[in-house]
Formats: C-alpha cells, sequence, structure tokens
C-alpha cells in the first residue's frame, strides 16, 4: 500500500508498505479522507509539536474516515476515533479519556496516523456514518469534537456571548456550535480576509482583524491560534469574571500574556485538550443538518500529492485540506 511519511521539517515522502494485518479486536479500514489539522502542520513545518520531537518517519493524520474491509462492519463507512485510552487510569475512570497518560493517538508519535491506504484500529472506535454523510464529512468530525470539547469547557449557554479568536476550521466550528448552545451574540478575530469572510457567512455577528475594536467584552473567549499575541487578545476581549478557554497550539511551547490583565478582570482560564467521547454527538449534528462541515474543505488532494497538499495547509490559503488516499 502507498504510505505518506514525514521524515523532517517540510520533507513527506510515499513509499511502499505492506497492508497492516488487524489483531483481535480490530478492523482493518480502506482510508477514504484525511484532514490535515494543525497538530499535522507542527509535526510538518517543525518536526515535532510541543514538547515531543520527531525521533522516526510518521504518518500523520487523525482525521479520518473509511471503508472497513471484512468483519462484522464490512463495507462500512466509519469514522475513525484516532484516541486509544488505556481505560484503566484515574483519568479513564473519571471520564477525562482525551487526558489519559497512556493514550495512543493516531498521527502522534510514536503511532502512525491515516495517511495511508489501509489502517488497521480497534473497532469499538469506529463509527459507521448514517446517509448522506460523506467520508469527507467524516473526517470533519474530528476537529468539530474538538470544539465540542472547547465548548463544554467554556460553559456556554443560552444568553452568553462570545468571541472567537483564530477562524481556522475549528474556530469557524466553535461559532457555529456556540450559536447552537445558545449564545447571542458570536464576534471572531481572524487577520486572513477569507477566514473572516467565513465567518461572516457561517453566521457570526461581526468578523474583524486583530487589532479593530470589538463592539463588547464577551462571557467567554476562544482562542484557537496559538500564539501568545493571540492569548493577549483573547484576555482583552473578555469581560470581567469571564471565561477564557485556550485551544491553540503554541509553535515554541510556551503561552505567556500580561497577569495584570487576567488577574484584575478575575478571569477563569481553561486548557483544551483534543476532545472527549464526541463522536456521536459529532454525527448527530451534522446528519441533522444543524453544523455545516462540508463548506470549510476548500482543498482535496489524492495521495499522490501528499506533499502539495502539505504546502498548500502550511501556507493557510484556504480553510480545511483534505487527501483521500484511495484516489
Amino acid at each position: 500500500m502507498q504510505t505518506a511519511r514525514i521524515h523532517g521539517a517540510a520533507d513527506v515522502r510515499l513509499g511502499d508498505e505492506p497492508v497492516p494485518t488487524p489483531a483481535a479486536g480490530e478492523s482493518l479500514v480502506q482510508i477514504t479522507a484525511v484532514g490535515l489539522c494543525g497538530s499535522d502542520l507542527h509535526w510538518y513545518a517543525e518536526g515535532g509539536i510541543g514538547s515531543i520531537a520527531l525521533d522516526r518517519p510518521l504518518v500523520a493524520g487523525h482525521e479520518l474516515a473509511g471503508v472497513v474491509t471484512g468483519g462484522e462492519l464490512d463495507g462500512t463507512l466509519v469514522a475513525v476515533d484516532p484516541a486509544i485510552p488505556c481505560e484503566q487510569c484515574a483519568q479513564c475512570h473519571r471520564g477525562h479519556r482525551n487526558l489519559c497518560p497512556q493514550v495512543v493517538f493516531a498521527g502522534q508519535s510514536p503511532c502512525d496516523g491515516g495517511l495511508r491506504e489501509y489502517l488497521a484500529w480497534p473497532t469499538h472506535l469506529l463509527f459507521p456514518l448514517p446517509d448522506p454523510l460523506t467520508a469527507t464529512d467524516g473526517a470533519m468530525l474530528e476537529p468539530l469534537g474538538v470544539a465540542l470539547h472547547a465548548l463544554d469547557l467554556g460553559h456556554v449557554a443560552v444568553g452568553t456571548t462570545v468571541t472567537v479568536v483564530g477562524c481556522g476550521p475549528v474556530g469557524l466550528l466553535l461559532a457555529q456550535v456556540a450559536r447552537l448552545a445558545g449564545a447571542t451574540t458570536v464576534y471572531a478575530v481572524e487577520p486572513l480576509p477569507h477566514r473572516r469572510a467565513a465567518a461572516q457567512r457561517l453566521g457570526v455577528d461581526l468578523a474583524v482583524a486583530p487589532g479593530e475594536p470589538l463592539p463588547a467584552e464577551t462571557d467567554v473567549t476562544f482562542e484557537i491560534a496559538g500564539p501568545g499575541e493571540a492569548v493577549e487578545l483573547a484576555i482583552r476581549a473578555t469581560r470581567p469574571g469571564g471565561r477564557v478557554v485556550l485551544g491553540g497550539i503554541p509553535s515554541d511551547d510556551r503561552t505567556a500574556f500580561t497577569a495584570s490583565a487576567g488577574r484584575r478582570k478575575g478571569l477563569t482560564l481553561a486548557l483544551a485538550r483534543r476532545m472527549n467521547d464526541a463522536y456521536p454527538r459529532a454525527i448527530d449534528l451534522v446528519a441533522k443538518g444543524l453544523v455545516d462541515v462540508r463548506s470549510l474543505v476548500s482543498h482535496e488532494f489524492p495521495l499522490a500529492e501528499v506533499a502539495k497538499a502539505f504546502r498548500t495547509a502550511d501556507a493557510r490559503d484556504g480553510l480545511k485540506v483534505v487527501v483521500h488516499p484511495d484516489r
């Protein structure tokens, strides 16, 4: 099978590898859609993410969908939950599977991800997709799950006002689900004009560039960008006594802000890590047409053009880039 591995910064190569053999409790999935996430771009552009450096060529990709080959789900289009928690530790027992210290995560070294033609994965982490969802829709469920987890940390309720800092795919999904949760006002802050336009199209009340004023401070602000400037902006955008959820991943693995600005407002800060059992909710929202994931896909490539796909995603020229290993 064809496999794409990141060998170093801006160095992704195709190669032939054996088709994996499923172990007990696993199914073989022919991968048909893989979304490129911001965390994938850290592996591609920097050769690592956070405190973890690339120690061997890695197959990236954790936003996955495909068709099961063989077994009880043979022929079924599924979304793949990329996280395999241990189910034994205190965090798993408390219901925080996303915080499991032993979690195995697709596309996170040392576990290879989905930028290949076939993947063997635990069957209980495969979620059948109802009509009319496509494989591309299925790949978008993981970023939607991340948005839902951040939303939960933000405690958004009816009448809440919200600002979203960073309008990549997760930020645009957050703007949508915040409105569904009852937010009466949703602002967006984003430096790229085409992403501000996407935010306006998806129903935010106002989308501005960094440095432009917002009409008012909001109850909850979601930072989904990464740089320290975005965190500072999120703190300024939030009313006294409000809440800030940090979801961006800084390139240098450090988050800093002016302490007095947050302290004098008495802000509550929450840090979001991935998602927690979000697939059933995400599938239901998309299947019922309550969240638009399809229009966020701006570029699609076959696996043979994976290097171009990474360059396109890294340039931030569009929204979501999806690779199709079956094409």
